[in-house]
């Protein structure tokens, strides 16, 4: 059986974007990119709604010359994708498939199914995921910075059960926090 992931970069104050939408004070230096890349390596599948999907649907043809990007590139281009959205109208990418309704039954059956970990990614499907009970893993990335409101990371009214896995410092003052969800 597959974990499933939710992995966000956050402020410290817990928002993945500002009150503006803004996430641009998220972008990972280049060590944090590698510590990422290194955890992203096992996902077979990614899990996203419209939203998450538009932005990272970059990737596909992301052509950048810095090593830690063009390996990112590849590890996300050799995954399966599945989008979850009401208003998208087609899928622009390879190893994508579009899918109208998020339910929890149909991922816990996709857990059941998969041998390799799979990634949900977005605040609001996240969100989904975790108040649904789905989610074995959490890992937040948090950003030095305080932006004082906008999307929060965790949804409201979540409450569960953690235990610390790992954790690791950055030089930039980025701090990885690695939690499982217990029961």
């Amino acid at each position: 059986m597959a974990h499933l992931v939710y992995s966000a970069i956050a402020s410290l104050d817990g928002y993945i974007a500002d009150a503006d939408g803004s996430f641009d004070w998220a972008a990972p230096d280049v060590e944090v990119h590698a510590y990422v890349n290194e955890l992203e390596r096992p996902i077979g599948t990614y899990l996203y709604g419209g939203r998450m999907y538009a932005t990272m649907a970059y990737w596909e043809t992301a052509d950048d010359p810095a090593p830690v990007s063009r390996e990112y590139a590849e590890i996300w281009r050799a995954a399966d994708k599945i989008v979850y959205s009401r208003s998208l109208p087609a899928i622009s990418t390879a190893r994508t498939r579009l899918e109208r309704e998020f339910t929890p039954d149909d991922v816990a059956e996709l857990k059941q199914s998969s041998n390799a970990a799979i990634s949900i990614g977005g605040a609001n499907l996240g969100g989904q995921a975790l108040l649904a009970g789905l989610v074995d893993e959490i890992h937040l990335f948090l950003a030095p910075v305080v932006v004082g409101g906008g999307t929060r990371a965790l949804p409201d009214g979540l409450t569960v059960g953690l235990e610390l896995a790992t954790e690791r410092r950055f030089p930039t003052g980025f701090v990885h926090l690695h939690y499982k969800l217990t029961p």
